[in-house]
C-alpha cells in the first residue's frame, strides 16, 4: 500500500514482491527499474466497479515481477480491449465470476485469425487464470484452449536489400567517425601545447576544448534574447557537422552505428539503450589485438533481466571488435560529458541531441542529459529508413538477417531460434527446402511425441506395479532402461510411456498435477518451463481430452490430502524412481 490507499508494485531486484491484499481506490501504480511511476486507473474501464476490481488485482499480481512500464501498458491495452467486448454483451457480466463459457467463445472467434488477436487472446488468458474462481469448470475448459502462435510477420533480408541497408549505415557512421576522429586529435594536440597559438588550429583547439566541456561551441547573446555562433567564420558554417558535431554524433548517425552493430553481433534493439560502455579485456595471444568485455542486458516479460557478456577482440580492420573500438571513438566525448553531467553515467550509446531540452514519454528507456541522448528507438529507425529511402524501420529484418545467416541462438533460447527465427522465414525455406522439411518433420516428431503414451483402464490390474503418476505393467520393457535393467524414467515420465495404465484412482492426483503444472507458467522464466514442465503438460492435456472435460472436472473435485502431497513432491523433484 502507499499513501491514501493506492496499490502500489514495486518490483525489487532480486525477487518479485507479494501480491497485494486489497484495494481501495482502482488505482494500480507500477514502478519501472528506474524507479519511475505510471498510473493505471481501473475506473476507466467501461465495466461495473466489482469487474474493475476484479481486473485491477489480477493485473496487480500478474505485475509483481515486471520491472518495465512497456509490460504493464500492453497489458492494459489489451484489457481495456477486454472491457469493451464485455460492456457489448446483451447481460454484461457484473464480475469475473459471471463470466461463461459461451462469452469466452465469442471472445476467441473475434481474436483468433490475426496475429494482434492472438496476442490479446494470451495475456488476458494469462490474466484471468490468476482469478481462483476461474480455474476450474466450463470457463476454465474454455481459457485451456491452445492459442495457435502468432506468425512472425518480418522476414530476413535477400542479398541486394542487406548490402542496400548497410552501405547506407556504413557511409554515415564511418563519415561521423572520421569527422569525430580528426576534430579529437586536433583537440589531443591543442590540450597537449603542440599548437602555435597564433595558428587558426590552436582557435579552433579552444573552441573544440569548450565544445567538449559544455556540450555546445560558444555562443553570444543579441539583445533580444537570441544566440548566435561566435566563431562561424572559423568553424566555417552553422551546420551540425561543423559545429557541435565536430566532436558528437548525431541521432541519425547512432542510428547507422546500431544497425551495423545488429548486423555484425546480431543484439535486439532494447539492448542498446542500456549497455554500458564495453571495457577492455586480457587479450591472448597478439599483443596489438584489444579484447572488449560487452555486457548485454535482455528484458524478459514477466521474469525479469537476463544478462550476458559477451568477449569481443579487434584484431585488424575486418576483426569483428573493430566496430566496437570506433563506436567507443565516436561516443567517447558524449561518454565523457555525461560522466560529468551526471557522475556514474557511462552508456555506450551517447549522442548529442539537435534539439536540447526535448525528452520522450517512454519512462522504461534513459531520459536525456543536459544535450545529450541515449540509445535509439524504434522511431529513430523508421526516421533513419525513411531518410535514406530503405522502407521499414532496419532493426528486426537486421536482426532476422545475422540470426539466420549464424544458424545459431544469438540471445534466445534454440526453441525460439527454431520457431521464430528459422522456420518461418522464406529465404532460409528457399535456400534450404530439404534442410526446412527436415526441421518440420522433426517438430511433427516432437509434438507427436508428447501425447499420452499409454493405456486407461476401468480399474487397476494387480499384475501391474503402482508408480506416482500411472500403474505400470513391465518396467523391463522401459523406453528409458537403467542401467541395471529397470526403468531409468522418472514418474513424469510415465505418461509417455506405452507401459503405462491410467485407471480412475489416478484421475484425481493428475488432473490436480495438471492445475500445478500449469500454474508454473506464469510464475517461472519462459525458457526454464518449456525445458522443464511444456512436455508434462502437453501429456496431461492430451490425456484430459481423451477423458473428457466431465470426468476430469468430477475428478478436480475429489483430489485428496495424499494427492496433493505427492504432487508437492513431484513438483519439487524429491521423488525419485
Amino acid at each position: 500500500m502507499t499513501g491514501r490507499g493506492r496499490l502500489a508494485v514495486l518490483p525489487p531486484p532480486d525477487h518479485c514482491t507479494d501480491p497485494p491484499l486489497a484495494l481501495r481506490e482502482l488505482v494500480v501504480t507500477v514502478v519501472n527499474k528506474a524507479g519511475l511511476k505510471k498510473e493505471y486507473d481501473f475506473a476507466d474501464l467501461p465495466v461495473p466497479e466489482p469487474m474493475q476490481r476484479s481486473l485491477a488485482e489480477v493485473f496487480a499480481d500478474q505485475s509483481r515481477c515486471w520491472t518495465a512500464h512497456a509490460s504493464a501498458t500492453t497489458f492494459w491495452e489489451k484489457l481495456l480491449v477486454f472491457a469493451r467486448f464485455l460492456s457489448e454483451q446483451e447481460s454484461p457480466p457484473q464480475d469475473l465470476d459471471g463470466l461463461t463459457a459461451a462469452m469466452l467463445k465469442r471472445w476467441r472467434a473475434r481474436h483468433i485469425a490475426t496475429n494482434t488477436g492472438r496476442h490479446t487472446l494470451q495475456m488476458i488468458r494469462q490474466l484471468l487464470l490468476r482469478d481462483l474462481r476461474l480455474i476450474s469448470g466450463p470457463v476454465a475448459e474454455e481459457l485451456a484452449r491452445r492459442v495457435p502462435a502468432p506468425v512472425p510477420s518480418k522476414q530476413s533480408y535477400g542479398k541486394e536489400e542487406r548490402e542496400r541497408v548497410l552501405l547506407a549505415a556504413q557511409r554515415q557512421f564511418r563519415a561521423a567517425w572520421m569527422r569525430i576522429r580528426e576534430n579529437t586529435q586536433l583537440l589531443e594536440r591543442w590540450r597537449a601545447g603542440g599548437l602555435d597559438r597564433k595558428s587558426r588550429e590552436w582557435r579552433l583547439g579552444q573552441v573544440l576544448d569548450h565544445l567538449a566541456q559544455t556540450g555546445d561551441v560558444p555562443r553570444g547573446q543579441l539583445p533580444g534574447g537570441q544566440s548566435y555562433l561566435k566563431d562561424r567564420g572559423l568553424l566555417g558554417g552553422t551546420k551540425r557537422e561543423l559545429t557541435w558535431g565536430r566532436l558528437f554524433a548525431t541521432r541519425g548517425e547512432l542510428t547507422a552505428l546500431t544497425v551495423l552493430l545488429t548486423d555484425r553481433f546480431g543484439w535486439n534493439l532494447s539492448v542498446y539503450d542500456h549497455m554500458p560502455a564495453p571495457t577492455t579485456a586480457p587479450s591472448a595471444g597478439d599483443a596489438k589485438a584489444v579484447t572488449y568485455e560487452v555486457r548485454l542486458e535482455k528484458r524478459r516479460r514477466g521474469s525479469g533481466h537476463w544478462f550476458s557478456t559477451e568477449n569481443i577482440t579487434d584484431s585488424g580492420a575486418d576483426s569483428p571488435g573493430r566496430l566496437i573500438t570506433q563506436a567507443l571513438e565516436a561516443t567517447m566525448h558524449g561518454r565523457a560529458l555525461a560522466a560529468v553531467l551526471a557522475p556514474g553515467t557511462d552508456l555506450l550509446m551517447t549522442g548529442r541531441s539537435g534539439n536540447v531540452g526535448r525528452g520522450h514519454q517512454d519512462l522504461d528507456r534513459p531520459q536525456p542529459i543536459g544535450p545529450l541522448f541515449f540509445g535509439i528507438s524504434g522511431g529513430d529507425g523508421q526516421a533513419w529508413a525513411q531518410r535514406h529511402q530503405l522502407g521499414g524501420a532496419p532493426f528486426q529484418r537486421t536482426r532476422r538477417t545475422t540470426v539466420t545467416r549464424e544458424g545459431r541462438p544469438l540471445q534466445h533460447t534454440q526453441g525460439t531460434h527454431e520457431s521464430v527465427y528459422v522456420l518461418p522465414d522464406e529465404h532460409v525455406q528457399r535456400a534450404s527446402q530439404k534442410v526446412f522439411e527436415d526441421g518440420v518433420k522433426e517438430a511433427l516428431e516432437q509434438a507427436q511425441a508428447a501425447v499420452f503414451g499409454g493405456r486407461l483402464t476401468v480399474a487397476p490390474d494387480t499384475a501391474h506395479q503402482e508408480t506416482a503418476t500411472a500403474d505400470c505393467s513391465d518396467e523391463t520393457t522401459s523406453p528409458w532402461p537403467s542401467p541395471d535393467g529397470g526403468c531409468g524414467a522418472d514418474f513424469l515420465l510415465c505418461l509417455a510411456c506405452p507401459n503405462a495404465h491410467v485407471h480412475p484412482g489416478h484421475h484425481p492426483r493428475l488432473a490436480h498435477l495438471h492445475q500445478k503444472i500449469r500454474s508454473l507458467c506464469s510464475t517461472l522464466p519462459d525458457h526454464a518451463w518449456i525445458a522443464h514442465w511444456r512436455d508434462h503438460l502437453l501429456r496431461l492435456e492430451d490425456l484430459r481430452d481423451k477423458l473428457g472435460p466431465a470426468a476430469w472436472a468430477a475428478a478436480l473435485t475429489q483430489v485428496s490430502g495424499a494427492d496433493r502431497a505427492l504432487v508437492a513432491l513431484l513438483l519439487k523433484g524429491d521423488l525419485a524412481p
